[in-house]
């Protein structure tokens, strides 16, 4: 197919940054330097980097308008397509401290929004480590990609994966039209089905309204006004030590995770002399509704959770015990229900309403949550680029208009990668929060034992 109609959702994020709420995500990897023999200097990186991700069919389609539906997109491939418009190298200075150089540097990149007009993302090649080891920064529009399809585009890179004969992934198009006038019954179970998405729509609706605070101003540390500006952190935590944790209090690692980063917001706010509140603060941790061996063509396919992180319990395992009962209930309930599925509306509106609704949806967002948390699956296997390892990987999601902060979180190499992206005004000591990440685990670990 020559185009594809943007998926609802994937339209919802493409309006939104239209509307003045920046909506890229993106990863940092850092790579150890190639071997003395293999004959590859950052000439050759840059190249291959560039060879590996032109092969990556999805990256050469942009966004183009489409006269219907009235609102709507479509994703074209760019005629004009030149991956150098894409692919860039930074040379940083260098200095004793490279990775701390790189997450600076990444900070700033993410700031700027990407160039409307092009495929909807930029890939950076950051070099001058003393060692010969070098980065790379990804970074993609939420339209194009969320976590997991994410890691399937960008994982074209690696050379377990890259396949530069070409990409033959099968890539969906619009869906055909449908004979209603020759069956009689599909327009009995379509016009079923209306009624189900419409009932499932008002009851979430209905659920958004209840779970609203209609004080949006939040946590003070968590809830400033957008600056613009951006500034990353990093922490890496030890997944024995998580598993530990999970094996002696029960639920799942990602509840572990959860209730590290509670625990994390509670000695950073503490740190700042900020009032501890009494419940909160709420965060929104997405979840896939994606099936195994779907299209990376298929679009968004997003819902949510809510939960109030515990940050006022003063005891690391009652934090924990509170984080894993209300991520069950959350469970039980499922992720099409309650006010985190707000995404799954997006499939029940049409074009327009996306076109002009997106300022009051990046607005609102504050009224119902005060930080993102999300993890990113990876392959459990090991990766390289041009035979360099790869030793660290840092996702980062975007951050919501009206809000300071986004967690995420990646396990590769035994290790759990945390990615802070902060409003670089409203939180400039996000490294303090990092470091709280990291004690927390400790505590935790230390109190399984």
């Amino acid at each position: 197919m020559s185009s594809e109609r943007l998926a609802p959702l994937d339209l919802a994020f493409w309006h939104l940054e239209s509307a003045g709420h920046p909506m890229h995500l993106g990863a940092l990897a850092f790579f150890s330097a190639p071997d003395e023999d293999s004959g590859l200097d950052d000439d050759g990186v840059l190249d291959l980097l560039a060879t590996r991700a032109a092969a990556i069919r999805r990256l050469r389609m942009r966004v183009r308008d489409v006269l219907l539906p009235v609102g709507g997109a479509a994703w074209a491939a760019d005629k004009d397509f030149d991956v150098r418009r894409h692919v860039r190298r930074l040379r940083l200075a260098g200095g004793p401290d490279f990775a701390a150089e790189v997450i600076a540097i990444a900070g700033e990149l993410m700031e700027s929004p990407l160039e409307r007009g092009l495929p909807p993302w930029e890939m950076y090649l950051l070099t001058g480590s003393p060692g010969g080891s070098f980065a790379v920064l990804v970074k993609l529009h939420h339209a194009l990609a969320d976590g997991m399809r994410a890691v399937a585009i960008g994982a074209g890179i690696f050379d377990e994966i890259a396949d530069l004969r070409g990409v033959r992934t099968r890539r969906a198009g619009p869906a055909p039209d449908r004979p209603w006038f020759a069956d009689p019954g599909r327009i009995l179970g379509f016009a079923r089905d209306r009624i189900d998405d419409l009932g499932r729509a008002v009851g979430v609706g209905a659920s958004v309204v209840r779970a609203s605070r209609f004080d949006p101003r939040g946590l003070p540390s968590l809830s400033a006004g957008s600056s613009g500006t951006r500034r990353l952190a990093t922490a890496v935590l030890d997944l024995e030590e998580v598993q530990l944790v999970r094996k002696a209090v029960g639920g799942t690692s990602n509840d572990v995770l959860l209730a590290v980063v509670a625990g994390g917001l509670r000695r950073w706010l503490s740190e700042r002399g900020d009032d501890l509140p009494p419940s909160g603060p709420r965060a929104l941790v997405p979840v896939s509704r994606r099936r195994p061996g779907s299209p990376p063509g298929s679009g968004n396919k997003l819902s949510a959770y809510l939960l109030e992180l515990p940050v006022a319990e003063p005891d690391p395992r009652a934090r924990l015990d509170a984080v894993r009962v209300s991520m069950h209930r959350n469970k039980a309930a499922g992720p099409m229900k309650g006010a985190g599925a707000l995404a799954v509306l997006a499939d029940q509106l049409p074009p327009l309403a996306h076109r002009f609704g997106a300022p009051l949806a990046g607005g609102a967002a504050r009224m119902l949550f005060d930080v993102l948390v999300t993890s990113v699956p990876l392959p459990r296997s090991a990766l390289s680029f041009g035979g360099c390892p790869l030793r660290e990987i840092y996702p980062m999601a975007p951050l919501a208009r009206g809000q300071s902060l986004a967690v995420a979180l990646t396990t590769y190499g035994g290790q759990v990668h945390v990615g802070l992206v902060a409003d670089g005004l409203a939180v400039p000591d996000v490294g303090r929060l990092a470091w709280g990440v990291g004690e927390e685990l400790s505590e935790l670990t230390g109190l399984a034992r």
